[in-house]
């Protein structure tokens, strides 16, 4: 892992499957960015999914990332145009898009993303685009070459197309989403043998995809960690800021406590 990449490589260090270290952020202001990216970690993805953020906010924290020198992904609220292109306007190095059931929602997410092939907006006016510096060519080409498009899988849906969804082009990773396949599958663990095994198909057909694979862990020193590597997962999205926050206060307590 190096910690000095430029974030513009994200997208080149995934599909080399590079052991990449991100987290999400759930706090909507910037400080969590700066602090996660200065120490070091790869990569951050703002959770537009279940966190309050709107555009204005997103701005700034992508702006934060790049002051941080490190890459920011955004976990979009849906695969739709509007929840696409804000963030890839703004910066981001990428998106994750939940609940990719199916080759057309594949299909839609990757052309919602890429300019040549797709249909995504075109600006070279916004910071992506170095607000104009960036002339139109080569804002395409470096747009096209440096945004990560990854599926999140969590449907049960998926689990029976998931042939046809690595088949679509432009597609970089698959996220393999735990949570939302315990949901699924009516079992109240994701270690559970049936999301294991949901965890082991998805990772085998985004293998054969050659697609790179990507999945959230609470701490880093889980045991699952050494299995979801051997499986292929390269990139490991570690608890959050707030989980993060969180332990490190329950530590200090713990240790507070232990002085009595």
């Amino acid at each position: 892992m190096s910690s000095t990449a430029a974030p513009a490589r994200f997208r080149e260090r995934l599909l080399a499957r590079e052991l990449l270290l991100g987290t999400f952020i759930k706090t909507p202001v910037s400080h969590p960015v700066e602090i996660i990216g200065s120490v070091g970690f790869d990569f951050v993805v703002i959770d537009q999914e279940h966190a309050p953020f709107d555009r204005v906010t997103l701005d700034t924290l992508i702006l934060a990332g790049r002051a941080a020198g490190t890459a920011v992904l955004v976990r979009a609220a849906s695969g739709e145009a509007r929840d696409i292109l804000p963030p890839l306007d703004c910066g981001a190095q990428g998106v994750l898009v939940p609940h990719v059931s199916s080759a057309e929602i594949a299909r839609d997410i990757a052309a919602e993303a890429r300019y040549v092939g797709g249909r995504r907006g075109f600006t070279n006016s916004s910071r992506a685009g170095r607000y104009g510096a960036a002339g139109f060519q080569e804002h395409v080409a470096a747009s096209d070459a440096q945004t990560a498009v990854i599926a999140m899988i969590e449907d049960l849906a998926a689990l029976d197309v998931l042939q046809e969804i690595g088949a679509v082009a432009g597609l970089d990773a698959f996220f393999i989403g735990r949570g939302d396949l315990s949901i699924a599958l009516g079992v109240d663990r994701p270690s559970a043998p049936e999301v294991v095994r949901a965890t082991e198909q998805i990772a085998a057909a985004g293998r054969a995809a050659g697609k790179a694979l990507c999945a959230h862990v609470d701490r880093i020193d889980s045991p699952d960690v050494a299995w979801l590597r051997s499986i292929g997962v390269s990139a490991f999205i570690v608890s959050s800021d707030q989980g993060l926050q969180r332990r490190a206060a329950l530590q200090t307590l713990a240790d507070f406590r232990a002085l009595a």
